[in-house]
């Protein structure tokens, strides 16, 4: 039967797919006529037709040559003007109007002005423990008002030919402005690197070394877009999950109408964002401010707070968090919004931490593995043989190298039993990406290679067939550009990393972009490279931290600034953005990000007093670095000979390397025997990966997660389908939404003015104190030593 759509607006026509058209036609597309009124909205309805040389199915099998769990055949669409994947046509129009304004000067305005405030404002608070983010989702709320007010009162007239105000804010110019705003917006993974070198080697270069690694770091990732978007961009089996959620938002507040979203009566879409998003809103003043138990709502370590066993497994600062039970948002979409993650992709990550955190750990750590018992079971901190926090000054040269007679006479290092499992899994990730997409996507992979991109049987890349593409030599113009600025980084400073090392690290990043990309683009997941290029850089530079930071700076962040390059793609793929416009607005955003985050870092260095100290009046205690030199100090000075060499003590984490790469083929043979069970869904890569956010993360992040992702995507998705394809996206938005503001109205209005004297005796009532005031909260391990007592390896025997 064939379905029917709604044009986008009485404003602003739609262009549609003419299903009537031959094959080498599809890029032509009319114009239906404006409407102005919901009468004659109606009559412009418009069939269309199922008369294709192709169904939905076979543009799939045509580009997707793998089992797809995202596709649910008995949900597919029989004509070739919509995506057969449910998920999509819920939150993305299958119309496109190219007349409508795409980069007017608001929109460069906005767009800019956001690449300057969101950067700054988030290197600011990314310092600072609890750190207060402005994500996206703020820029994209707040420039849709400020667009339409530009459109209404601006004068309409022309400076040297540049239109202030050409008429309607449109829809596509509110995207572009939201990617401007968010490519840049968290802060540079280099900006790590320098306060590392700052704190830990008091090393401080210049401002020019500082740009010149910042820009090279976040952009050369940004080059591989002549790849990805054959792989990851145009097929449409490539989904990208988070995505869908900013589309549904666009799509609501510039109230568009299309098939996608079913017939289901009711609340309109508009209607019930606003009740959700005020809702959450008022909801976090409980969890995140006046009852913050219900936030860390470890219910069993109240019971007995001296307990340490129980905190080891229900608490959930320190602990496995059995507790299992949150009232806050923020908590829950900490590994991202669970109504946006396919169910199967859920199950995977729930699978993966049940097994390997609720059993094998608490297994390890009660029979004291590695000397665990003598740790909390979970912490982000390494330890000494004292049971003290690992004194990293004591084992360094006064040139910040590794001193071999200090750290025999110091202690080696330890780390919770919670740590050692999530560089297990990470091992095992590496290896288990590998082989999961050489068995299940290699077709696809080579059949893209050959494919052109004007090929592509969706309708969306047929409807974005008619915009000129990105040609290959801007791609490679930005690769040479950015490398040049790498390898003057390194070699014109005492960074003791060769250029060989570089080289080496880019091509593990492009080596991993696209099956790392593959899996993200279809379960909303991705798989990280920090542990194997620190592992890698660890055995062939030891003793050089700098050098290891570099590495893996290089090694990882240029895989995930190709991917977040290519999720931005998507999303432009998906809302008609023309890819050249696209390509200049994410670099310029990009170049000014970095540049503003390295203003604000270099002034708060030199203007607020004991930055980074563990005693820093106003929270500025620069926790993510702590981590990062931490890191620094693990695998670039004591580095991983020591760790997980023959005869050390984590040599057996290193089978995990051979368990990720037999377990994807165990599952493909499982597969093929029993072809309909629910093992066609198991995704190694995903189990093993999907916790890599523990430690810090907990229980507390996955299993109420996993909870609301079962009822939303498989429950209420199979028993009130319309419901689902109307809000589920919508619903996502909202409580995103409402709590990023609400978390920035807290903070400004309660928490920063008056040194956060307001509401005092507030802060420290029961409900705000009682899960710190634990053993869960105090960290206290099983095994306390007395007095001079140490644990561990004899002394100089390690």
């Amino acid at each position: 039967m064939p379905t029917e759509f709604v044009s986008e607006s009485a404003a602003f026509p739609l262009q549609l797919l003419d299903s009537k058209l031959k094959p080498e036609n599809f890029a032509d597309l009319r114009v239906d006529s404006e409407v102005t009124g919901d009468q004659q909205l109606d009559d412009h309805i418009q069939p269309l037709s199922s008369a294709s040389g192709f169904t939905a199915r076979s543009s799939i099998n045509d580009s997707a040559d793998f089992d797809d769990p995202n596709l649910d055949p008995s949900r597919s669409t029989e004509f070739d003007d919509e995506s057969p994947y449910p998920e999509v046509r819920s939150a993305v129009a299958n119309t496109d109007d190219p007349s409508i304004h795409v980069t007017t000067l608001r929109t460069w305005v906005l767009g800019l002005t956001w690449a300057i405030i969101m950067p700054g404002v988030n290197q600011f608070f990314f310092f600072r423990y609890p750190s207060v983010p402005i994500t996206g989702i703020v820029a994209q709320l707040l420039s849709f008002p400020i667009g339409r007010f530009c459109a209404a009162y601006l004068p309409r007239k022309k400076i040297l030919g540049i239109s202030l105000n050409p008429g309607p804010f449109t829809i596509k110019e509110h995207v572009l402005i939201t990617i401007m705003a968010s490519v840049g917006a968290t802060s540079a993974y280099a900006t790590d690197i320098i306060a590392v070198q700052r704190v830990f080697y008091n090393q401080k270069f210049s401002f020019s070394y500082q740009w010149f690694l910042v820009m090279s770091t976040q952009l050369i990732g940004f080059s591989t877009g002549g790849i990805t978007r054959r792989f990851l961009v145009s097929p449409p089996s490539m989904i990208w999950p988070a995505t869908l959620v900013s589309c549904a938002l666009f799509n609501t507040l510039h109230s568009e109408q299309y098939a996608g979203i079913g017939r289901l009566g009711g609340l309109s879409r508009e209607r019930f964002f606003v009740y959700v998003f005020t809702g959450a809103f008022l909801w976090y003043f409980f969890p995140g401010y006046l009852f913050q138990a219900l936030s860390w709502f470890s219910w069993v370590t109240w019971i007995r707070p001296d307990d340490a066993v129980i905190s080891q497994l229900f608490g959930y600062v320190h602990g496995m968090g059995m507790s299992v039970i949150t009232f806050d948002w923020a908590q829950i979409a900490y590994n991202g919004s669970p109504l946006a993650t396919p169910w199967w992709a859920t199950a995977n990550v729930i699978v993966g931490f049940v097994v390997f955190y609720w059993i094998v750990t608490p297994i390890l750590y009660f029979k004291n593995t590695w000397y665990s018992l003598y740790m909390p079971i979970s912490s982000r901190t390494s330890y000494d043989n004292t049971q003290h926090t690992y004194n990293v000054t004591r084992i360094l040269t006064s040139e910040s190298t590794f001193n071999a007679t200090a750290y025999e006479e110091y202690s080696p290092i330890f780390i919770p039993t919670a740590f050692v499992m999530s560089y297990a899994l990470s091992f095992a990730s590496i290896t288990a990406t590998i082989v999961h997409c050489f068995i299940h996507f290699r077709k696809q992979i080579w059949y893209q290679a050959r494919r052109s991109l004007r090929e592509q049987a969706d309708i969306h890349a047929r409807l974005m067939s008619r915009y000129p593409q990105v040609p290959e030599w801007w791609y490679m113009s930005l690769f040479a550009l950015m490398f040049a600025l790498g390898v003057l980084s390194i070699e014109l400073w005492p960074t003791e990393m060769p250029v060989w090392a570089f080289v080496i690290a880019l091509l593990i990043a492009f080596t991993y972009v696209i099956p790392c990309g593959m899996i993200q683009a279809i379960t909303n997941q991705q798989i990280g490279l920090n542990v194997i290029t620190e592992l890698i850089i660890g055995y062939s530079l030891p003793g050089r931290p700098v050098a290891m930071m570099l590495f893996k700076t290089f090694g990882y962040i240029s895989m995930y600034q190709a991917l977040t390059f290519t999720s931005d793609f998507k999303l432009g793929h998906y809302m008609k953005i023309p890819p050249r416009k696209m390509f200049w607005c994410q670099i310029v955003a990009s170049v000014i990000a970095g540049t503003t985050q390295l203003g604000v870092q270099s002034w708060m260095f030199s203007t607020i007093p004991d930055m980074c100290s563990s005693t820093q009046k106003d929270g500025f205690t620069c926790p993510s670095m702590e981590v990062f030199g931490t890191a620094s100090i693990f695998w670039g000075v004591i580095g991983p000979q020591r760790l997980f060499s023959s005869g050390q003590l984590f040599l057996a984490v290193m089978v995990f390397f051979i368990i990720g790469a037999v377990s994807p083929i165990l599952g493909w043979l499982a597969m093929k025997r029993y072809p309909n069970s629910f093992i066609r869904y198991m995704n190694f890569p995903l189990i093993f990966n999907g916790t890599y956010k523990i430690p810090p993360a907990s229980a507390l992040n996955y299993v109420p997660w996993a909870l609301v992702g079962f009822i939303f995507q498989y429950v209420i998705r199979r028993r009130n389908f319309a419901w689902w394809t109307k809000y589920n996206y919508v619903l996502s938005a909202a409580l995103d939404a409402g709590l990023a503001v609400s978390v920035i109205f807290i903070f400004f209005v309660l928490q920063y003015p008056a040194n956060g004297s307001i509401g005092e005796s507030l802060q420290h009532w029961w409900g705000n104190t009682v899960f710190n005031q634990t053993a869960d909260g105090m960290g206290t391990p099983v095994r306390k030593l007395q007095g001079s007592e140490t644990f561990g390896p004899s002394m100089g025997s390690w």
